[in-house]
């Protein structure tokens, strides 16, 4: 999470800025009046024409106040906006703070603390919860027509059998593959890409290296994965703690060492 105290009250600048020069613009009598003068007020300082701002100061206000919200918004709710305008208009004409940068310095500390520990407990929650969730997707899902279990865990459906060789985990592989969450969510394709991925399987999760191993090139096959034979606890990126993950992956050849590339 990245959130930046000291670049925070802008938006509500921009916001009271927006609107009083929005008031001191005389309405149109219709549509094509405020089309005009909206275009006219925009090109005093060559500014490119957008309603609500006229002037390229104004411009450049808004998009950095937007910039500023979005990375806020993992905390906006511990944010008092009045307050933080308050801030920031004291800071830029000069005027005596009501923090000075020891207290300033001992308030910033206490909050990342507090924010910390929301993000340790709101991840020890949802890798219980996902834990939970995919054992018991698992073990229903295993009772389908067609779904085989491995020893380890991992589960996988043949769509299409191959007639090529397979490879061992020490090979270079070329595949199509889309990758889902339990709710459906693609959190990586190659299909998206454009192209297949080439890698060394072995540099790949224990779900993938098992579940390539079973396939012939040509196959295309459907693979869950356990959270234990995926990235664990940990999660990776969009992929949270726990999670188990729906593989559908096409095998489309098997190179040389060196090939390799992910």
């Amino acid at each position: 999470m990245k959130f930046t105290p000291r670049h925070t009250g802008l938006a509500l600048a921009v916001a009271s800025l927006a609107a009083l020069t929005a008031a001191c613009n005389k309405p149109a009598d219709n549509a094509e009046a405020k089309k005009d003068t909206a275009t006219t007020e925009a090109g005093k300082d060559g500014a490119k024409a957008i309603a609500g701002l006229a002037t390229e100061k104004e411009q450049v206000s808004y998009m950095i106040g937007m910039d500023m919200a979005r990375s806020l918004e993992p905390v906006k709710g511990e944010i008092d906006l009045d307050t933080l305008h308050k801030a920031l208009k004291t800071s830029l004409e000069g005027g005596k703070p009501l923090l000075d940068e020891k207290q300033a310095g001992e308030i910033r500390e206490a909050f990342a603390q507090k924010i910390r520990a929301q993000q340790i407990a709101k991840l020890e929650t949802d890798a219980k919860n996902n834990a939970e969730a995919g054992a018991k997707f698992l073990a229903e899902n295993a009772k389908k027509p067609g779904v085989t279990t491995t020893a380890s865990g991992l589960q996988y459906q043949v769509i299409t059998e191959g007639k090529g060789p397979k490879p061992t985990p020490t090979d270079v592989v070329s595949a199509h593959y889309k990758g889902t969450l339990l709710d459906g969510k693609t959190f990586d394709s190659s299909y998206d890409r454009g192209e297949p991925a080439t890698f060394v399987l072995s540099q790949m999760v224990p779900g993938w290296q098992e579940g390539l191993t079973l396939m012939p090139v040509g196959s295309k096959f459907r693979f869950w994965i356990p959270s234990k034979l995926a990235y664990g606890p940990q999660g990776a990126g969009p992929i949270g703690p726990n999670q188990t993950l729906v593989f559908e992956v096409e095998l489309l050849d098997i190179g040389k060492p060196g090939q390799g590339k992910q």
